[in-house]
Protein backbone atom coordinates (compact mmCIF):
# COMPACT_ATOMS: atom_id res chain seq x y z
CA UNK A 1 0.00 0.00 0.00
CA UNK A 2 2.25 2.68 1.34
CA UNK A 3 2.00 6.16 -0.19
CA UNK A 4 -0.25 7.62 -2.84
CA UNK A 5 -0.90 11.26 -4.07
CA UNK A 6 -0.05 12.87 -0.58
CA UNK A 7 -2.18 10.05 0.94
CA UNK A 8 -0.33 7.77 3.75
CA UNK A 9 -1.38 4.81 5.80
CA UNK A 10 -2.41 5.22 9.81
CA UNK A 11 -3.65 2.55 11.63
CA UNK A 12 -7.61 1.93 11.79
CA UNK A 13 -8.53 1.15 8.39
CA UNK A 14 -11.31 -0.37 7.23
CA UNK A 15 -9.58 -2.23 3.66
CA UNK A 16 -6.83 -3.98 6.02
CA UNK A 17 -9.54 -5.45 8.71
CA UNK A 18 -10.26 -7.61 5.68
CA UNK A 19 -6.84 -8.56 4.72
CA UNK A 20 -6.33 -10.15 8.35
CA UNK A 21 -9.17 -10.21 10.35
CA UNK A 22 -8.74 -10.81 13.91
CA UNK A 23 -9.72 -13.70 16.11
CA UNK A 24 -13.33 -13.08 18.09
CA UNK A 25 -12.53 -13.96 21.95
CA UNK A 26 -15.60 -16.35 22.61
CA UNK A 27 -13.60 -18.52 19.62
CA UNK A 28 -10.35 -18.66 21.22
CA UNK A 29 -11.79 -19.15 24.36
CA UNK A 30 -13.51 -22.24 23.36
CA UNK A 31 -10.76 -23.47 20.86
CA UNK A 32 -8.53 -23.38 24.64
CA UNK A 33 -11.63 -24.92 26.51
CA UNK A 34 -11.49 -27.86 24.43
CA UNK A 35 -7.95 -28.01 24.06
CA UNK A 36 -7.84 -28.25 28.32
CA UNK A 37 -11.04 -30.70 28.08
CA UNK A 38 -9.10 -33.02 25.68
CA UNK A 39 -5.85 -33.04 27.19
CA UNK A 40 -7.41 -34.25 30.11
CA UNK A 41 -9.46 -37.04 28.31
CA UNK A 42 -12.79 -35.70 29.80
CA UNK A 43 -16.07 -35.94 27.82
CA UNK A 44 -18.39 -32.99 27.42
CA UNK A 45 -20.67 -34.62 29.96
CA UNK A 46 -17.88 -35.08 32.59
CA UNK A 47 -16.53 -31.28 32.42
CA UNK A 48 -20.23 -29.62 32.03
CA UNK A 49 -21.29 -31.93 35.10
CA UNK A 50 -18.06 -30.48 37.37
CA UNK A 51 -19.23 -26.64 36.01
CA UNK A 52 -22.64 -26.71 36.58
CA UNK A 53 -23.90 -26.42 33.50
CA UNK A 54 -25.45 -28.86 30.57
CA UNK A 55 -23.49 -30.47 27.99
CA UNK A 56 -24.65 -28.73 25.08
CA UNK A 57 -24.17 -25.00 26.65
CA UNK A 58 -20.63 -26.38 27.38
CA UNK A 59 -20.26 -27.89 23.46
CA UNK A 60 -21.90 -24.17 22.13
CA UNK A 61 -19.40 -22.55 24.21
CA UNK A 62 -16.21 -24.83 22.98
CA UNK A 63 -17.51 -24.22 19.06
CA UNK A 64 -17.77 -20.67 19.68
CA UNK A 65 -21.64 -19.79 19.54
CA UNK A 66 -21.73 -18.84 22.23
CA UNK A 67 -20.01 -15.78 25.22
CA UNK A 68 -20.23 -17.33 28.65
CA UNK A 69 -20.49 -15.12 31.21
CA UNK A 70 -17.13 -14.22 34.01
CA UNK A 71 -18.93 -15.97 36.21
CA UNK A 72 -19.27 -19.05 33.65
CA UNK A 73 -15.62 -18.97 32.63
CA UNK A 74 -14.24 -19.38 35.99
CA UNK A 75 -16.60 -22.40 36.65
CA UNK A 76 -15.64 -23.59 33.66
CA UNK A 77 -11.68 -22.81 34.48
CA UNK A 78 -12.17 -24.55 38.35
CA UNK A 79 -13.70 -27.50 36.43
CA UNK A 80 -10.98 -28.12 34.10
CA UNK A 81 -8.51 -27.83 36.85
CA UNK A 82 -6.68 -24.27 36.21
CA UNK A 83 -7.54 -20.70 37.42
CA UNK A 84 -9.41 -18.10 35.61
CA UNK A 85 -6.30 -15.76 35.29
CA UNK A 86 -4.49 -18.73 34.27
CA UNK A 87 -7.15 -19.63 31.37
CA UNK A 88 -7.20 -16.22 29.94
CA UNK A 89 -3.68 -15.55 29.77
CA UNK A 90 -3.94 -18.83 28.37
CA UNK A 91 -6.83 -17.84 25.22
CA UNK A 92 -4.76 -13.87 25.38
CA UNK A 93 -1.40 -15.67 24.47
CA UNK A 94 -3.06 -17.78 21.42
CA UNK A 95 -4.77 -14.68 20.46
CA UNK A 96 -1.29 -13.15 19.98
CA UNK A 97 0.07 -16.02 18.24
CA UNK A 98 2.13 -16.06 14.65
CA UNK A 99 -1.19 -17.44 13.33
CA UNK A 100 -4.64 -17.55 14.69
CA UNK A 101 -8.03 -19.84 13.30
CA UNK A 102 -10.95 -17.20 12.85
CA UNK A 103 -14.65 -18.21 11.50
CA UNK A 104 -15.52 -16.34 7.95
CA UNK A 105 -19.12 -17.08 7.15
CA UNK A 106 -18.56 -20.46 8.84
CA UNK A 107 -15.66 -21.57 6.81
CA UNK A 108 -12.55 -21.75 9.30
CA UNK A 109 -9.39 -20.51 7.98
CA UNK A 110 -5.70 -19.62 9.24
CA UNK A 111 -4.35 -16.39 9.10
CA UNK A 112 -1.39 -15.19 9.40
CA UNK A 113 0.77 -12.07 9.85
CA UNK A 114 2.38 -10.65 6.87
CA UNK A 115 5.64 -9.73 6.44
CA UNK A 116 5.73 -6.01 6.40
CA UNK A 117 2.31 -5.57 6.67
CA UNK A 118 0.40 -2.72 8.14
CA UNK A 119 -1.45 -2.52 11.44
CA UNK A 120 -5.07 -4.23 10.86
CA UNK A 121 -6.76 -1.11 11.97
CA UNK A 122 -4.85 1.19 9.13
CA UNK A 123 -6.90 4.21 7.67
CA UNK A 124 -5.43 6.39 4.82
CA UNK A 125 -5.38 10.26 5.60
CA UNK A 126 -4.22 13.12 3.22
CA UNK A 127 -0.35 13.63 4.84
Amino acid sequence: MGEHNGLRVIPGGRREQRARPEPLWREALGDRLRALRLEQRSTLVDTAGRAGISPQYLSEVERGRKEPSSEMIAALAGALGTSLGELVAQVAESMRGPAHAVHIGGDRRVAAPRPNSVAPNALLSVA
